[in-house]
């Protein structure tokens, strides 16, 4: 089902608040089988909300980002809303050079498989990736803050937009 865009905006101070989103975004049940785009230049805190969020999920250890691998899988024994083990796939698609290289790594089958899908980067393979049901835009700016927006696309997307406060 498709939905007319939802866009809220919000400001993130200081890593704590990149924290307390991440933390809201895992309570939500919708996310145990949503796909969300991260944007933003490099440096803009899209791996840093990746790590708080799989943090908040239960996930342990260190949390490595996946520029050189193009993928991490990580298992969450007890996902929020869910009956077992769910996966988290979080892609950085920085590297890609061609769309084609999404089909050509079998990402078709992940991402039409259960579980979250993170994706950075994701216009690097925008041709071959699904709709998102959020996207989450990251801004720096100079004085640190962090201008966000949040686009839903789908209603897996506006039940995960309740995590942001007004």
């Amino acid at each position: 089902m498709h939905l007319a865009p939802i866009v809220k905006s919000m400001e993130w101070a200081d890593e704590s608040a990149t924290r307390r989103f991440a933390c809201a975004l895992a309570a939500r049940p919708a996310l145990c089988d949503s796909f969300i785009e991260l944007h933003g230049e490099l440096g803009a805190g899209k791996t840093t909300l990746v790590r708080h969020l799989l943090q908040a999920l239960g996930v342990q250890g260190r949390i490595k980002s996946p520029t050189y691998a193009v993928v991490e899988p990580y298992e969450l024994v007890a996902a929020p809303g869910a009956a077992g083990p769910r996966m988290v796939w979080h892609f950085d698609f920085y590297r890609f050079h061609d769309p084609r290289e999404w089909e050509d790594a079998g990402f078709r089958d992940i991402f039409a498989s259960v579980g979250l899908k993170l994706a950075e980067w994701p216009e690097k393979a925008a041709a071959s990736l699904p709709r998102a049901d959020l996207a989450i835009h990251i801004d720096a700016r100079l004085d640190g803050v962090r201008q966000v927006r949040l686009v839903a696309n789908t209603p897996v997307g506006a039940a995960l937009l309740e995590a942001a406060h007004p």
